[in-house]
Order: C-alpha cells, then sequence, then structure tokens
C-alpha cells in the first residue's frame, strides 16, 4: 500500500510498505481522509517535542471499515473516525479515567505511525461509529473534540467572558465550543486573514488583532476586570507566558498548546489572582460524543473550517506550500 513517511525535518515523500494485518480485537480501516494540523506541520519542519523520526503522520482519521471482528459493532462499509490516543488501560490516569493523559500514551502520528496510508488497523475501541457524517466531517472530529475537552476542563460558567489566543484549528475548536457553552467569547491572533475569516464564517464575531498593546485593548473590553477564562492555543512560549496578563482575578488559564522548553510566569502575578492554571491535552470519547452531537445538530459550521483539499499523492509538495500560506489555511483535508 501507499504511505505517506516523513523520513527526518523538511524530508516527506511517497514509499510503499505491506498491507497491515488485523489482529485480535482490532478493525481494519480503509483511509479516505486525513485532516492536516499544527502537529503535522511541526513534525515536518522538526519541531515536535515528542517524535522520532521517520514516521507516518496522520492522526486526524476517517474511513470505512474493510474488516471487524466477529460479533463486532462495526460492519464492512461503515463510516468511522479513529481517537488516535491509544492508551494501556492500566497506568495511573487510565484508571482514573483520564486514558488522555495515559502515561503510555500512543498517539497515532506521533509515537507511532499513524494514517497517511490506505489501510490501518486500531483496536476496536479505537474506532467512531460516523454514521450520518460524511467523510470529511469525521475527518474533523479530533482536532474539534481537543477544542471541546478544552472547555470542559475549564467549566465555564453562563456568560463568563473567554478569551481565546491563538485563531488556528484548535483556538477555533476552543471559541465554537465555549460560544456553545454560553460564553461570551474574544479571538486573538497575529494574523488578520485568520480574524477576518472567522468573523465572516464562523460566527466568532469579537476579534483583537495581537500586537504591542494587546492588554491595553483586551482590559478596554472588560472594563478593565480582564477575562475571566483565558484558553491559550498557540504553542508558543512566549505567548503562553503573556496569557497570565489576561487572566482576570480568580480567574483560569488553560494551555491548550504545547511546546518545547520551559514556561515562566511571573510568581506575584500569578498568585495575586489566585489563578487557577489548567493543562488539557487530548480528549476524551465524551468530546468525541459531544462534537459528533453539535456536528448533527447543525451548531458546528463545518463547511466553513474546511478550507483546502490534497489529494493523498500530491501531499509531499503540498504540505511546504499549506504552511507558507498558513494566513489563509484553516482546515486542509487530504483523500486517499
Amino acid at each position: 500500500m501507499r504511505v505517506v513517511v516523513c523520513q527526518a525535518p523538511f524530508e516527506i515523500g511517497m514509499s510503499d510498505r505491506l498491507q497491515p494485518s488485523r489482529k485480535d480485537g482490532e478493525v481494519l480501516v480503509r483511509i479516505r481522509r486525513v485532516g492536516l494540523c499544527g502537529t503535522d506541520y511541526h513534525i515536518f519542519a522538526g519541531r515536535h517535542p515528542f517524535l522520532t523520526y521517520p514516521r507516518v503522520m496522520g492522526h486526524e482519521l476517517a474511513g470505512e471499515v474493510e474488516a471487524a471482528p466477529e460479533g463486532s459493532a462495526f460492519r464492512q462499509g461503515q463510516i468511522v473516525a479513529i481517537n488516535p490516543y491509544l492508551d494501556c488501560g492500566s497506568c495511573i490516569a487510565c484508571r482514573q479515567g483520564k486514558p488522555n493523559a495515559c502515561a503510555n500514551i500512543r498517539v497515532l502520528g506521533v509515537h507511532v505511525d499513524g494514517g497517511m496510508c490506505e489501510l490501518i488497523s486500531v483496536p476496536e475501541r479505537a474506532v467512531i461509529d460516523a454514521t450520518g457524517l460524511t467523510l470529511d466531517q469525521a475527518a474533523m472530529l479530533e482536532f474539534l473534540a481537543i477544542g471541546a475537552h478544552a472547555v470542559s476542563r475549564a467549566r465555564l460558567r453562563p456568560k463568563s467572558r473567554v478569551v481565546v489566543v491563538g485563531a488556528g484549528p484548535i483556538g477555533i475548536a476552543t471559541a465554537l465550543f465555549a460560544q456553545l457553552d454560553g460564553s461570551v467569547v474574544t479571538l486573538v491572533d497575529t494574523r488578520q486573514a485568520r480574524l477576518d475569516y472567522a468573523r465572516r464564517n464562523l460566527g466568532l464575531t469579537d476579534t483583537v488583532m495581537a500586537g504591542p498593546e494587546l492588554s491595553e485593548m483586551l482590559a478596554g473590553r472588560t472594563d478593565g476586570e480582564m477575562f475571566d477564562t483565558v484558553f491559550d492555543a498557540t504553542g508558543a512560549l512566549s505567548a503562553m507566558a503573556q496569557s497570565l496578563a489576561f487572566v482576570a482575578n480568580g480567574g483560569t488559564l488553560v494551555l491548550v498548546g504545547v511546546a518545547p522548553g520551559d514556561l515562566v510566569f511571573s510568581d506575584p502575578e500569578f498568585h495575586k489572582r489566585e489563578t487557577t492554571l489548567l493543562a488539557s491535552r487530548n480528549a476524551l470519547s465524551s468530546d468525541f460524543k459531544r462534537v459528533i452531537a453539535a456536528m448533527r445538530a447543525g451548531d458546528i459550521p463545518f463547511d466553513a473550517l474546511k478550507t483546502h483539499s490534497v489529494a493523498a499523492e500530491d501531499l509531499p509538495e503540498r504540505i511546504p506550500m499549506l504552511i507558507a500560506e498558513a494566513d489563509n489555511v484553516l482546515k486542509a483535508i487530504a483523500h486517499f
């Protein structure tokens, strides 16, 4: 079968590999769609903290069941998505119902080879029934679930004042679900094109361009009190550290993005707010279910989320182009 392999930073190409065999308890899925996200771009550019090369990328996956165990709930030809977070089921996090933070987690496309391939075999518990969704919609479940999980972690109150820093796919997903939870959302980014697109097409009408006067601009929106909850989805240490300044006294800072290196805050600033600091990692099955329900209810503007479509065989050429055109790329989806 054909696969897309990142051999080393800035080295990506098509390759041939043997088709996987379905093991006991696994479902063989024919991949039809792969969403591209910041993780894939970081892998290509050599900036991912948890990865070794070579690697078959791809963790936003949708396809059709090729073969399933006898007695399985899945049938041949059924449209499915894949939860790419393969947990061990026995560590302290798994025992506490947090498989997204499994101590031995293997994320498809990061720790182990992912889904930029024609066929993949995964444990049945990782397969998600996407009946009633299109393949494109199913391929968007994972990144939307990350945003839904971040919002769930924050436990927002109705009419909370929320700012989301970073208008990439994860930031957009977070903003959409915070808004669905009844919060008043402000979206911040350094790219005006991203903000314009969110305002025109995604219903995220309050946007602020980041710059030297960002703190003053945000203070002006809140009578100087700042925000009940701040979500940082930039994955940039400098932005993550600056986000503390946007938190109201008694407020919460949720770090959705991840970056290599040490994150440093001013301790007096952190303490005077009695800040609640949260990390949000991956997503739970309940988050995927919430996204599916929101999609079926028409609450997610999924047609506007997809901005680019790419043939799988063109990925080696198109990935560098998509990175270069990042201002105008929200969600690119590769099709097999």
